[in-house]
This record gives C-alpha cells, sequence and structure tokens, in this order.
C-alpha cells in the first residue's frame, strides 16, 4: 500500500469518527420531524428557506449528540455496545468532540435565526441545551425519569420546524411534540430491557436498573397505551387527514401488540431467553419505523397535495 492510499486510508476514517460524534441515525430522525412540521405548517414556505432550517436542525442535532458523546465517554467506554465509540476507543480527543458541539451549536443557532425568525432560532438554541446540559449532564446519571422527562429534547424538531414557517408555536405543534414525547418511554425501554446490564455497570439509573425489569415491561405498556390517543390529537385538529390517521391507527395496534408481548415476556429478567431478547429488540426496532411512519405520513399529505380532511374527525380544527 503506497503511502497515498494510507493517507486517504486514515483521513476517511477520521471523517467516519466525527459523523459518528454527532449520532447520525438519530439526526436523520430528528430532521425528518422537523420536516414534518415545516411542511404542516399553515402558509408554506420557500424551499431553500426551508433547506436552511432543515441543515440548521441537523447541525443541531449533531452538535448535541457531540455534547453528549464528550460528556459521557467514561460510561461509554463501561459500556459493552458504546465502548467502540471515537472518545473511549481513543480515536478523538475529548477537546475536540465539545469543540465541534460547540461550535456546531452556534452555527446551527445562526443560521435558523438567520434564515426564518428568532423564535425557532431560539427554540432550537433551547433543545440543543436541554439535551446536552439538562439531560446529558444531570438527568441521565440522577434519576430513573431521566428518559420521560429528557424526552422532552428529541420532541422539540416539529415544533421547531413550525415555528421556522409561521414564527408561532400553536396547539397543533405541541401535539407533535406531544406524540414524540410519550413515544420516547416506550421506545428507550425497550432496549434498556437488553441493556440493563450495561447500565447497571456504568452506574445509570436506567429504570429497569432501579425498579427492575417487571415494573419497567408495565410502563411501556402503560406508556404505549397513553401514547395511542396521543398520536389522534393531529387529526382532531386538522394537521392529520385520511392517510396520517389510518397509518396512526393500524401503526398504533401493531405497536400495542408488541407492548403486550413485551409485557408478557421475561425481557430483562435473569432468566430472559432468546425469544425475549428478540421480542424487546423487535419492539424497539419497530417503534423508529413506527414514528418515522406517523411524521412520514405528514410529509406526504403536505407536501404532495394528498391531504383531506373529514369535519367529522378533525372535531377542533373548525374546518
Amino acid at each position: 500500500m503506497t503511502d497515498q492510499t494510507m493517507n486517504a486510508t486514515t483521513s476517511a476514517a477520521s471523517v467516519r469518527d466525527y459523523l459518528e460524534l454527532m449520532k447520525p441515525r438519530i439526526m436523520m430522525l430528528v430532521v425528518f420531524t422537523a420536516a414534518a412540521g415545516l411542511v404542516a405548517a399553515p402558509s408554506g414556505i420557500h424551499w431553500l428557506t426551508g433547506a436552511a432550517a432543515l441543515l440548521a436542525v441537523a447541525l443541531g442535532s449533531g452538535a448535541a449528540g457531540a455534547i453528549n458523546m464528550w460528556y459521557d465517554a467514561d460510561i461509554d467506554a463501561v459500556m459493552t455496545r458504546t465502548s467502540t465509540r471515537p472518545l473511549p476507543a481513543g480515536r478523538v480527543q475529548a477537546s475536540d468532540a465539545l469543540s465541534l458541539g460547540i461550535f456546531m451549536s452556534i452555527m446551527s443557532v445562526i443560521i435558523m435565526t438567520l434564515a426564518t425568525n428568532w423564535q425557532a432560532g431560539a427554540l432550537l438554541a433551547f433543545s440543543i441545551f436541554f439535551y446536552g446540559v439538562v439531560y446529558t449532564m444531570w438527568l441521565k446519571r440522577s434519576t430513573h425519569q431521566n428518559i420521560v422527562i429528557g424526552g422532552a429534547a428529541g420532541a422539540f424538531p416539529p415544533v421547531i420546524g413550525w415555528a421556522a414557517v409561521t414564527g408561532t408555536m400553536p396547539v397543533e405543534a405541541w401535539a407533535l411534540f406531544l406524540i414524540t414525547f410519550m413515544w420516547t418511554p416506550p421506545h428507550f425501554w425497550a432496549l434498556s430491557l437488553v441493556a440493563n446490564k450495561d447500565y447497571e455497570k456504568a452506574g445509570v439509573p436506567m429504570l429497569p436498573v432501579v425498579k427492575g425489569a417487571s415494573n419497567t415491561r408495565l410502563q411501556i405498556l402503560i406508556y404505549t397505551i397513553l401514547l395511542l390517543p396521543v398520536t389522534l390529537l393531529p387529526t382532531a385538529f386538522g394537521t392529520g387527514g385520511y392517510i396520517y390517521t389510518a397509518i396512526a391507527a393500524v401503526g398504533g395496534v401493531v405497536f400495542l401488540g408488541f407492548a403486550l408481548k413485551v409485557f408478557a415476556s421475561k425481557a430483562g429478567d435473569p432468566e430472559m431467553e432468546a425469544k425475549d431478547r428478540k421480542l424487546a429488540l423487535g419492539m424497539f426496532a419497530f417503534s423508529i419505523l413506527y414514528l418515522a411512519l406517523l411524521f412520514g405520513a405528514l410529509i406526504v399529505e403536505h407536501g404532495f397535495g394528498l391531504y383531506f380532511s373529514s369535519p367529522n374527525l378533525a372535531i377542533w380544527a373548525g374546518v
């Protein structure tokens, strides 16, 4: 292998490491939900302005991810599933990760504010602070309700997208916030049932570690039941049409089915079998698809002219 080839390989690896710091999979979901708020908001937005707004959201999400990885490097090194991340593996310096996070935070807020309005910029700044400081530095290590409260950080994007278009944050936008907020606990706790030994080893008070697997399975079921009517709020407010309503109904039934099966399983217990582990991971995987389908339906309806609202369904929308 030539020196030139070796340098190219090293450079590519370094780029991948820095991309990993930004948690790209979470970033994609965040941008997707922000896009739903962007297109569902009334009056519309120029495509170039919308692209700038989504770029700002992506940078903000990446910034929060980098700050999270910088602060959590110590516990990431202890847990098996995170020990190969760039910081605990020694591929990126902690100071570089923090600098990246701060720089991207500033740039994301500046771009959002200049491209749209100060309301969207302020909410984006608050969401970065909430995830990077309130959740990462305080809630995650101090309370088993960390995911419940901290879930607000990932629920802000559709409201940010809505505010980018209108400069306002009406109840319709907060209904979209509430969907992700209520979705986060059953989504993450399904994974934590499998990773509970890792969290216990790292001293992180996740619900299965503090309250046990049985209580966690019950909480997953409770939050799933509470989530289902919340997913119909966009229909009630007139934001979601027939396509959205159908997906919310069918997807909700499937998600509830997963929750019932996980509740009846031994997922997270010491005697957990392979089928229980597979079931919990299956619910975790479907939860991502479920949320993507919900917000994807809004994008399809409002972005492609397929929105049709029923007066009988949009009971609060006045349409």
